[in-house]
C-alpha cells in the first residue's frame, strides 16, 4: 500500500470527510433501533420482525466486508469512496420511500453492502494520508466518527423520525451523506489501491495466525462492550434502582467517554505503539465490566449514581477506545493486504454485536443486569488473555506499517505474486 501524505491543511480536511462519512454510516446502521415501533406499525409487522432489520444489516456487513475488500483492493481509493458514498446516499433516499417490509429489508441489505465497502476504505485512506507516526490518531478519528454516531447521530435521527415520520430519519442520513460527498469530492486526494496481485496473494496475509487472532479479539472486545450497552437499562436498574433520566445521563456519560477514548487511544497508539495501547484498553474494559459485576453482586441495588457514572466513564472510554490500536495492529500485520484485513476486522465487530445480543439476552433472562455484567466480564477476560498472548507471540513492532519492507519483500520473492 503506497502512502501519500497530503499537506497538513488538506490532510485535516480530508480526514474530517472520512470521519463524517463514518458518522453517517454509523447513524444509518443503528438509527432503526429507536424507530422500531413506528416502522412496525407503518408496515404492518410486529416489533420483533422490525428488529430483524438490524440483525440483517449486521450479518450482511460481517459477511460481505472481506470479499468486497478483496474485490476492490486494486481500485483507486478516491473514486471507490466517492462512488460508494453516492450510492449510499441514493439507497437511503429510496429507503425513505420503501412501500413494504420486504422492500425495506432488501434495501437494508444493499445499504449494509455499501457500508461494508466504505468503512474499511475510510480506515485505510486515513492511514495512507496520515503523516508518519500519526497513523493511530488518524484511525482513532475515523473510529470516533462511528462512536459519535452511536451517541449523537442515532438520537438525532431517532428524534427526527419520531417528530415527523420514521422515513425522514433516512432522508437525514441521505442528506448528511450528500454533504460529506460534496466536501470529499474537493478534499480527498488521489490515493492508489493495492499493487496488482493474485487473489491468493491478497488472501494469504488474512490467514496468518496473527491477523486471525486480532479478528477473534475484536469479536470478544465488541461482544464485551456492546453487551453492556445493549442491556444498559437492566444493569442500571439492578445497580441503582433508577431509570429514566438517570439512564439517559449514564448513556450520555458513556458516549462522551467513548468519543474521548477513540481520540485519546489513537494518540496513545502513536506514542506507545499498537500492542501496548491495545492491551491497556482491553484491560480497562474488563476492569469496568468486573466492577459492574461486583457492584451488582454486593451493592444490594442501592449504589450511588455517581459511582456508576465513574464506572460507565471507564467502560465507555475503553469499549470504544480499542478500535484505533486494533485497526493499527491489523494494518501493521497484514502489510499489502491491509485494507482487506481491516475489512475482515470490521466484519468481526458486527459479529461481536450479534454475539452480545444473544449472550446478553440469556444472561439477563437468568440473572438480570448483574448477569449481563458477569457475562461481559467473562467474554472480555477471555479476549484480554487472547490478545496478551497474541501480542507476545506476534508483536506488531513499530506500529502501522502498511506496505512495510518485510511485506513487500515477501511479495517480490514470490514469482507468482504479480500478474
Amino acid at each position: 500500500m503506497t502512502t501519500q501524505n497530503p499537506s497538513v491543511g488538506t490532510g485535516r480536511l480530508a480526514t474530517a470527510c472520512l470521519v463524517l462519512a463514518a458518522f453517517a454510516i454509523g447513524t444509518d446502521d443503528l438509527v432503526i433501533a429507536g424507530l422500531l415501533p413506528q416502522i412496525a406499525a407503518d408496515l404492518g409487522v410486529g416489533v420483533p420482525a422490525a428488529g430483524q432489520l438490524i440483525t440483517v444489516f449486521s450479518l450482511t456487513y460481517a459477511v460481505s466486508a472481506p470479499p468486497l475488500a478483496v474485490l476492490t483492493a486494486r481500485w483507486p481509493r478516491r473514486p471507490l469512496f466517492l462512488g460508494g458514498l453516492s450510492l449510499f446516499a441514493l439507497v437511503n433516499l429510496v429507503t425513505a420511500l420503501a412501500p413494504s417490509y420486504a422492500a425495506l429489508l432488501a434495501l437494508r441489505v444493499v445499504a449494509a453492502v455499501l457500508a461494508a465497502a466504505l468503512t474499511p476504505t475510510a480506515f485505510a485512506m486515513a492511514a495512507q494520508m496520515a503523516r508518519p507516526g500519526r497513523e493511530g490518531s488518524a484511525l482513532g478519528g475515523v473510529a470516533a466518527g462511528l462512536t459519535v454516531a452511536l451517541f449523537l447521530g442515532v438520537p438525532l435521527g431517532t428524534s427526527i423520525g419520531t417528530l415527523a415520520d420514521w422515513r425522514w430519519a433516512f432522508v437525514f442520513v441521505a442528506a448528511l451523506s450528500l454533504a460529506v460527498l460534496a466536501a470529499s469530492a474537493v478534499a480527498l486526494p488521489s490515493l492508489p489501491g493495492s499493487p496488482a496481485t493474485r487473489v491468493s496473494a491478497q488472501l494469504r496475509p488474512l490467514a496468518r495466525p496473527a491477523v486471525l487472532l486480532c479478528v477473534l479479539g475484536t469479536v470478544g472486545g465488541a461482544s464485551c462492550g456492546y453487551l453492556v450497552y445493549t442491556y444498559v437499562a437492566p444493569v442500571t436498574r439492578d445497580l441503582t434502582g433508577a431509570g429514566g433520566l438517570t439512564l439517559a445521563a449514564l448513556i450520555a456519560v458513556a458516549g462522551v467517554a467513548g468519543v474521548l477514548g477513540t481520540v485519546v487511544c489513537g494518540r496513545l497508539t502513536d506514542a506507545w505503539g499498537t500492542d501496548r495501547s491495545l492491551i491497556a484498553t482491553f484491560a480497562g474494559l474488563v476492569a469496568a465490566c468486573a466492577l459492574l459485576a461486583v457492584l451488582g453482586l454486593f451493592g444490594e441495588g442501592s449504589l450511588p449514581v455517581w459511582v456508576l457514572v465513574a464506572v460507565f466513564a471507564l467502560w465507555g472510554f475503553s469499549a470504544w477506545g480499542f478500535a484505533a490500536p486494533m485497526s493499527a495492529r491489523v494494518l501493521a500485520l497484514a502489510g499489502e493486504s491491509g485494507t482487506e484485513a481491516v475489512a475482515l476486522n470490521t466484519g468481526a465487530l458486527y459479529v461481536g454485536v450479534t454475539v452480545a445480543g444473544a449472550a446478553g439476552g440469556a444472561a439477563v433472562a437468568g440473572h438480570g443486569g448483574t448477569g449481563a455484567a458477569l457475562a461481559a466480564t467473562g467474554i472480555g477476560l477471555a479476549a484480554l488473555v487472547l490478545m496478551a498472548v497474541s501480542v507476545r507471540v506476534f508483536p506488531a513492532a513499530g506500529g502501522v506499517a502498511p506496505g512495510s519492507t518485510v511485506e513487500v519483500t515477501e511479495e517480490k520473492e514470490d514469482p507468482h505474486a504479480h500478474r
